[in-house]
């Protein structure tokens, strides 16, 4: 399994990713994703820089880290030929290494512009179509384009890489995992799901398939769960919340019931390597390809200091 590093938008402002993108190269972490926001999930976490800005700068700060947005949502705030544009640029910029996370989105980035939250099925529809108009801009022919949710009238992209970017497809369920296996070449999700992944492969999908970790380093565990509760508290909600919720403080009212027991089950806090090598072996028995992992809050050079000193070694070794 390959490790990658999480550049988290929403807690730290453009300039300080560029040189995060940096570190996790220095460190051994051979990719990353970085997550595509308006809006942050709670005030405290306090940013949410644009994406596409921010790759420009990862493009030049790094050398051979691969970098994927996890994820964007080619439907509403962002028309999908224009996020062809944007992604063709940055795919450009690193070439090779460049992929397109894209997902059916959350109220809470897609809401602003006014329009209407669709349902689920709807979203997953909107996906699909946007992928398919997203591919015939990036074969740099000019597109006419009338499908049932977005039009396109002779628009053509100039500036393209030499191969067109990875689409990779976040998911939860088979419907999504449907359309990762039928219309993407990979698919991402954020928990260690075997059945998933299985209807992902019978639904014909044969590309990498990524996981997400999230965990809190600090030099203690009492310490990692207190700054865990503080910036990712959002990690304990549950349900359909995180799709639906339009604002951080909506989040902030959910999480304020959550506790420190409860964001521990769902974070790995602490400073035992055991801890995050048993969490990223579940990962790996259910079948995963590659995991980004996600240190929360501030103290990313701790994270950076321990992963490539107690844990990316030993699982070189383990993988050895």
């Amino acid at each position: 399994m390959e490790l990658g590093y999480t550049l988290s938008a929403e807690e730290h402002p453009g300039s300080r990713l560029v040189d995060l993108a940096a570190r996790a190269e220095e460190t051994g972490f051979g990719f990353a994703t970085v997550s595509d926001h308006y809006h942050p999930w709670t005030d405290r976490q306090g940013h949410a820089p644009f994406v596409w800005a921010v790759l420009g700068g990862v493009a030049r700060a790094t050398e051979h880290l691969h970098v994927m947005t996890g994820v964007t949502c080619p439907t509403m705030r962002i028309h999908p030929a224009i996020v062809a544009q944007a992604a063709a640029t940055a795919a450009e910029m690193l070439p090779g290494r460049f992929s397109l996370g894209v997902g059916t989105g959350e109220a809470l980035n897609e809401h602003v512009l006014g329009d209407p939250w669709p349902p689920a099925e709807v979203r997953l529809e909107m996906l699909e179509e946007a992928i398919e108009l997203m591919r015939e801009l990036w074969t740099g022919s000019p597109v006419t384009f009338r499908g049932s949710y977005y039009t396109v009238d002779h628009a053509r992209i100039y500036t393209l890489p030499e191969r067109p970017p990875p689409v990779v497809v976040a998911s939860s369920g088979s419907s999504s995992a449907a359309v990762a296996a039928a219309a993407g070449d990979g698919l991402i999700t954020t928990a260690p799901n075997g059945e998933l992944l299985r209807a992902y492969r019978e639904a014909g999908g044969d590309g990498p398939v990524y996981g997400q970790l999230t965990v809190c380093w600090a030099e203690t565990a009492r310490e990692a769960r207190r700054t865990a509760l503080e910036w990712w508290p959002t990690s304990a909600v549950p349900g359909e919340l995180s799709q639906e919720l339009p604002l951080p403080r909506h989040f902030e009212q959910a999480a304020s019931l959550v506790t420190e027991d409860a964001v521990s089950e769902a974070i790995v806090c602490g400073p035992d390597p055991e801890a995050h090598l048993g969490a990223i072996d579940r990962f790996a028995r259910a079948g995963f390809d590659r995991l980004t992992v996600h240190q929360v809050g501030p103290d990313q050079e701790g994270f950076f200091r321990f992963y490539g000193s107690e844990v990316l070694p030993r699982l070189r070794d383990r993988v050895a």
